[in-house]
């Protein structure tokens, strides 16, 4: 009998040593290091298409010579899955979605298993029994699709056993963290267990043209558990995020081979299942039977879609001596960036009173066109003078106090106009190229930040 082979792997990031470390050279966490078998005796149950020998030989190609053919894609039904997903779900892709527990990666799976029209989908479950689901699933939707298969497994050699029996042409794992191949002797959500598991079945989805949805779970820093090698195999990396005590939840894009990995999907959770947000502004923009002071409305893009978000500011004496410096959704170091911004160019003291900012609907947004509007609700805040709610700014401010062009202007302007914004503010960098004739908002565009605040505050 062979003897077994064993290494050394970190739980938080997945480095691979020969012996025993205290701390990992790659993430400096200590004593995250375990043994695991990384090589046993050959079993007996084969893997997905072991047989090397019936497989084509690969051979070098010309990148001139290769043909180039655009991806089939499958609609889903869900739009903002979709739109996520860059267009939809390609055929063989490899899709890991991870987020905070009963957040609703279940459900919106399950969801997608029972709408989906046409196509063969087999739901496999290491967590939950089939009664369970079959509890959810009628929560959901009253007459679940007929093309929706449920198979409760772990063990991937069983799993590939029913594949071939069923022949399914969408596959959804719930969760990568439960399955063990006979391959590895290690425990389930091992290091080793998580990567053998999604090679296999990685190897299945290209060989097949099958795609595949992978649950994953997350660690106490957010982050995907089990080693980061998940990620870089997988073709796209989507995060479910929100607040389990709020019922918006966010659909994020961080990689994605197929299309942009900076879009965004909008959720309602309620009773019935999660409902698309087809215009996000109906959250982000709060609605207010009055103007108040510390609010304005910025004009921002995430991915490719235009997104009218309203920034929320609060400047108060500090109490305690230091003044606080808080920010909900937005880069506090940029937020300081912008008040040191000010102090230096525009006079208004700061430096004794707090500072907290927020941008409404739980949205967490690193585009920096928003620099004008975080600015803006600040010193209304501090002025105590409110600021028009048909007025919305798309810029970004330098150090230097100058208002400085950013990407996509036009989508921007079109979205709050569409919205029925009577104003925008722009650079004046930005209007090179732009019809204003077409619009039926006022455009006006500035170059320093002291012009703003003459047009807006008077």
């Amino acid at each position: 009998m062979a003897k077994s082979k064993t290494a050394y792997f970190c739980q938080s990031c997945g480095y691979e040593s020969a012996k025993w470390l205290g701390k990992c050279p790659s993430c400096n966490q200590w004593n995250t290091f375990v043994e695991e078998i990384v090589e046993k005796s050959p079993p007996s149950v084969p893997t997905w298409k072991s047989d090397t020998a019936s497989r084509k030989l690969s051979k070098p190609s010309k990148v001139s010579e290769i043909q180039s053919s655009t991806e089939r894609r499958i609609l889903t039904g869900d739009k903002e899955l979709d739109r996520v997903l860059g267009g939809g779900l390609v055929e063989g892709s490899l899709v890991l979605i991870g987020g905070e527990p009963g957040i609703g990666k279940s459900t919106l799976m399950l969801q997608l298993a029972l709408n989906l029209e046409g196509k063969k989908l087999l739901y496999i479950s290491g967590e939950e029994s089939e009664q369970q689901i079959k509890m959810r699933a009628e929560r959901i939707q009253k007459s679940p699709s007929s093309n929706c298969y449920i198979l409760t497994e772990t063990s991937t050699q069983n799993i590939f056993k029913q594949i071939e029996i069923l022949e399914p042409e969408i596959l959804v794992v719930d969760s990568i963290q439960t399955l063990h191949s006979a391959h590895i002797d290690s425990t389930p959500g091992s290091v080793s267990q998580v990567r053998e598991c999604t090679a296999e079945l990685l190897r299945f989805a290209k060989e097949t043209g099958v795609p595949v949805f992978l649950i994953g779970h997350i660690t106490k820093d957010g982050a995907i558990a089990g080693p980061k090698i998940l990620e870089h195999m997988v073709d796209t990396v989507l995060q479910f995020e929100g607040d389990r005590h709020h019922v918006y939840r966010i659909l994020r894009s961080i990689k994605n081979r197929f299309g942009a990995a900076a879009e965004l999907g909008i959720y309602e959770m309620q009773g019935s299942g999660l409902r698309e947000v087809s215009n996000p502004s109906e959250i982000l923009l709060s609605q207010r039977d009055e103007e108040l002071s510390g609010i304005a409305i910025a004009a921002t893009l995430e991915g490719a879609r235009p997104m009218l978000i309203e920034t929320q500011a609060l400047v108060s004496s500090a109490a305690y001596g230091t003044p606080q410096r808080s920010a909900t959704g937005f880069d506090t170091k940029r937020m300081n960036m912008l008040l040191a911004v000010l102090e230096k160019r525009c006079g208004f003291r700061l430096s004794t009173q707090d500072v907290f900012l927020n941008i409404a609907g739980g949205i967490r947004v690193e585009d920096p066109a928003i620099d004008l509007a975080v600015l803006i609700a600040i010193i209304s805040s501090q002025q105590d003078i409110s600021v028009s709610s048909k007025i919305c700014f798309a810029a970004e401010v330098g150090l230097s106090g100058e208002i400085r062009a950013v990407n996509r202007i036009e989508q921007r302007i079109a979205e709050a106009d569409k919205l029925g914004f009577e104003t925008i503010y722009i650079s004046k960098y930005n209007l090179k190229g732009i019809s204003i004739e077409k619009y039926n908002m006022e455009i006006k565009a500035v170059s320093k930040i002291e012009e703003v605040f003459s047009l807006v505050f008077g």
